[in-house]
This record gives structure tokens, sequence and C-alpha cells, in this order.
């Protein structure tokens, strides 16, 4: 997994891999060529007094060492470059898959799991990528390296290699069966705690107003603890790992130096060799450590690969068509042709049987109870989601027949929820036209109803609005939605009951507005309330997503019971 999700980013990296492997192979034949440079230092300087050998060979390591830290810091330079390039790409890739997502493979997911697959998991890959192009490298040609001249310098003392080695080796490998599960979980815990913080922060207002405080401090508290639970347990046996591994290393020492000793003193073994064995198995034991560094990432790595590959590999269930078609006409004309619409596993379809059309320069509306399916109709026509069965018709073409950015260019959205940018008034405002002139963004304000409040903000369309909206109110944040949506001057509008949080003065002045402003246009308005849609020129009922009735408000409240039993909750009469 880890390497099939690798593979496509390092292939354009080849050369550049080829570099670093390169570097940290002369750095590690500069390592291992450093104790035999010392045994001769020893053997042939120190031991006969030979004060210019000495100097000689001491220059020569001295050189050896500066070249093999120039030759390490640029690897080390090289490999970092590799490793944040390819955690850039693969961020771009989660990213642009998540782009093509439709709202049932979002929900699938989940907005947290996506945050962390793209932050923490991808970082993960970086990390082991990061150590994996030096460790990876270093560590074999080290542990060859090393027991061949072992043997050189002391074949006598091997049989302490065959001993130290496949001891660290087991015990390593004990370690990895217990500690992969645990990354794994690791993973799925952060998930939810990320998920548990977004709903805590995001729903601040509603959590204080109910006086949830305590028990979203008690599942914040659950969450973080078993996220810690879990982060110890893995910590704790890592704790085991380093004592362990270095009383081997320190015990196949002092095992080196006693028996060596002995070797020395019998004159079987020159000082100088028994010096570079004993740092040659020092090389070979530690190049052991770094490839269970290595291998304690693998695990980590494995499991964010794992998730991420899930992103990847998940086909979009909206996609365009391979050969999409223009439509012959931009009139922002709707036409829904039987139309059905269910999720996977649905006892029953959310949407059933839908026939209607809305016309060009008209306001069409559509009324119902919660649940009915509003927004799920208003999802097909921007094709957010495709239809169970039947045809969504936009500028006389199947939407299933464009490429979405072209039918996305017809409309202008206010969604439920309006969602506001980081920025300014202006930049939010020219989401919907970047070229758009100051003038056309006032104007746009001033239908919307929005430009008093505006111009008594600190700086105007530069005044600062924070990520969300956060720091203008509710009706405020959805006026300079639609605004945003005017700025488009779209053939098609969707109002999405964008209307909720404005007051009845307010609400009728910017219908009045609206109707001048989008007369040529095809207009389409979600809402609850019967006093947005009352003047409608077409109005379709929904109950439990059938259609129940069509017509003007007159029409409806004399032959339509639904609509009529919701004219009287609102109104308290029937007309």
């Amino acid at each position: 997994m880890l390497v099939r999700l690798l593979r496509p980013y390092l292939r354009p990296r080849a050369g550049p891999i080829s570099l670093v492997v390169t570097l940290l192979l002369a750095q590690t034949l500069g390592n291992l060529y450093l104790p035999n440079l010392n045994a001769d230092l020893i053997n042939r300087g120190v031991v006969v007094g030979n004060l210019h050998y000495i100097w000689v060979t001491g220059a020569w390591m001295l050189l050896i060492t500066l070249a093999i830290s120039v030759v390490a810091m640029t690897g080390v330079y090289w490999a970092s470059r590799i490793s944040m390039g390819v955690g850039a790409d693969l961020r771009a890739s989660v990213f642009r898959a998540v782009q093509e997502f439709s709202l049932r493979d979002m929900n699938e997911f989940g907005t947290p799991s996506l945050i962390t697959r793209n932050t923490n998991d991808v970082q993960q890959i970086q990390i082991f990528l990061q150590v994996a192009l030096t460790m990876m490298v270093i560590a074999p040609i080290m542990m060859i390296g090393g027991m061949v001249f072992a043997i050189r310098e002391g074949a006598r003392l091997l049989p302490l290699l065959a001993v130290a080695v496949p001891l660290m080796i087991g015990f390593l490998g004990l370690m990895m069966m217990r500690v992969v599960p645990r990354f794994r979980t690791m993973q799925v815990k952060i998930d939810r705690l990320t998920q548990v913080l977004r709903e805590q922060i995001t729903g601040v207002r509603v959590i204080r107003a109910f006086v949830r405080v305590p028990h979203e401090a008690h599942r914040f508290d659950q969450a973080n603890a078993d996220l810690t639970a879990t982060t110890l347990s893995v910590n704790r046996l890592f704790a085991l790992m380093m004592p362990v591994m270095m009383a081997i290393l320190n015990l196949s020492s002092v095992a080196v130096l006693w028996f060596g000793g002995r070797y020395a003193a019998a004159g079987s073994m020159s000082i100088g060799n028994l010096t570079a064995f004993l740092s040659y198995i020092l090389q070979i034991l530690i190049s052991v450590m770094m490839a269970t560094m290595l291998a304690i990432l693998v695990p980590r790595a494995m499991a964010s690969a794992e998730r991420i590959e899930q992103v990847l590999r998940t086909q979009p269930t909206v996609i365009d068509p391979p050969a999409p078609r223009r439509p012959g006409r931009r009139d922002g004309s709707v036409e829904l042709e039987d139309v059905s619409f269910a999720y996977p596993g649905s006892e029953r379809a959310v949407l059933a049987g839908l026939s209607f059309r809305l016309e060009p320069g008209r306001t069409s509306a559509v009324i119902g109870g919660t649940g009915s399916g509003k927004s799920t109709l208003l999802s097909l026509i921007p094709r957010f989601l495709d239809a169970s069965q039947g045809v969504v018709r936009v500028n006389g073409l199947d939407v299933r027949e464009q490429a979405r950015e072209e039918l996305w260019s017809s409309i202008g959205l206010v969604p439920q929820a309006a969602y506001l940018f980081r920025g300014t008034v202006a930049s939010n405002l020219r989401v919907a036209d970047p070229e758009a002139s100051e003038e056309e963004l006032w104007r746009a304000l001033e239908v919307a109803q929005a430009s008093d409040f505006v111009r008594s903000m600190p700086g105007g369309l530069d005044a600062p609005i924070d990520q969300g909206g956060t720091n203008v109110s509710g009706g405020q944040r959805q006026r300079l939605a639609i605004a945003r949506a005017l700025v488009k001057r779209p053939v098609l509008y969707l109002f999405d009951d964008c209307f909720s949080a404005l007051d009845a003065e307010t609400d009728a002045r910017l219908r009045r507005a609206l109707a001048e402003a989008t007369a040529p246009s095809t207009v389409l308005i979600i809402s609850q309330r019967v006093s947005t849609i009352m003047h409608a020129e077409q109005i379709v009922v929904l109950d439990e997503g059938s259609v129940v009735g069509v017509g003007t408000h007159d029409e409806l409240v004399a032959s339509c019971a639904p609509y009529r039993e919701i004219v009287v909750s609102q109104l308290g009469r029937a007309a």
C-alpha cells in the first residue's frame, strides 16, 4: 500500500533521489573507512612512536570527517526537499480528490476525517520518507560494510555478532507485532478527537445556550483520554525498546573488550585492530537501531497511506461525462421529468416522481414541511447529487450530459447555511466575479438590503470578515451571500431558505428589489415561510418527497389541502 501510494510521486524525482543515494553511500563508506585509519594510526603510529605517521593519518581523518559532514548535510537537504515535495503533492492530490466528491461522498468520510487525512496522515508519510531516504540507504550499507571490515580486523570475535544481531532483530520483530495495530487505532482516535473539537468550536453558541458546556467538556475529555491512553501504550513500548537496545549494544561492547583484551594480552590481536573491531560492531548495531527507527515509522506510515489511498481511490458518485455537451441556449430554464432520489440503503425515496418546469423570467418557489425533500431537490439542479431516476434539464439539456463547471457557470446559488470566507466584504463578493467593479458590488449590496450595514462597518467594502462570517449576524451573512450571487448575474438563481434570518420588513424590501434585479432570469426560492413565497408566479408544494400541488398562492389555497394547512398555521387564515 505504502509503495503503491508513493511510486507515482517519487518517479518524477528520480534524479534527486539518485543524488541522495550517492551522497549517503559516500558518507557511509567514509564512516566505515575511519575506524580502519584509526587502527593504522594506533598500530603504526602510537605503538611504535611514529609521530609523523600520526600527524599525516590524523590529518587525513580530519579531512575525511569534514567531507563526510558536508556530504551528510547536502544529502539531508535534498532528502528534506524530496519528502516535503512529495508531501505537498500528496496534499494537493487529496485536496483535488475531495473537490470532486459529491455530497454523498463527503458524508461517507466526514469532514473531520478528511481534514486529518490531509494533514496528520500526510505528515506521517513525510516523516517516514525523510527517514527512509537517509537511514534506508545508510543502514544496510553500514551493516554489510561493518561486517566485512569487522571480519578483516578480528574474525575471532565474530561469534559475538552472531549473538547480538539476532537478539536485537528478534526483539524488534516482537515490538512491531505489538505496535502496528495500535498505530492504526491511533489514527482513528485522532479522527474522533478532531470531530469532537470541530463540533464544539462551530457549535459553541448552541452549547452555551443549552448549558451543555460541562457535558461537552466531558465528551472532549473522553475522546482526549482515549487517544492519550492509546498513545501512552505505544510510547511505553518504545520506552522499553531503547533501554533494551542500549543494553544489547553496551553488553556487546563489554564482551568485545573482555574477549578482545584477552586476545590482545596474548598477542594474537593488536590494540588497533581491537579498537577498529569495537567501532565496527558498534556501527553494525547502530545500523540495526537505525533500521529499527525506520521500522517504527513504517506501521504508522502504512496506516496513513491506507487512509490516504481510500480517499484517492474513491470514485466520485457524480462525475463529468466523457464527452460533455454544451446547451444550445442559456435561458436558465429548469425541467424535472419523473425525478426520484434515494440514498443507498434507505428504505424509501427522499423524492419520488417529481415533474414540473421553471420558466425564464418567472419566480418559482418550493415549500413543504421539514424533511419533505426541498434541499435535496435543489441539490439535483446544480448536480451536487444525481437523480436515482428521471431527468433534470437545465438550459434545455440533461445536467448529466453537461460539464459541471459549464452548468455551474449558469447558476447563482445562495445556500441555506450562508458561508463567508475569511477576508473582506469585497473579496467575498468577488468570489462570484473576480473582475466586478466597486460600483457593481454596491449595486448588489443595495438589492440585497446590505449596503447600509456595510457602509457603517469600518472600511466599507474593505471591512474584515472572519472565517464563516462569525463577526456579522446571521441576517447580515444571508444578505451578503445573496449579494454575492447577484454579483455573478447568472441566468438561474437558486435561493435555499436563505431569508429565514431576516425580519419581515427587510424580507419584503429584499423580495421587491430581487424581483426587479432578477427579472430576466429564472428564480427558484426554497422556503418554509409562506410570506416569502406567496407572491411567486409558481409554487410547488412538497409533502414527503412528492409533489402535491403546483400553482399560484390563491390556486393552492383553494385546491391543495397541505398548502392550506401551512398557510393557516403561519398566517392564521387561508387567504
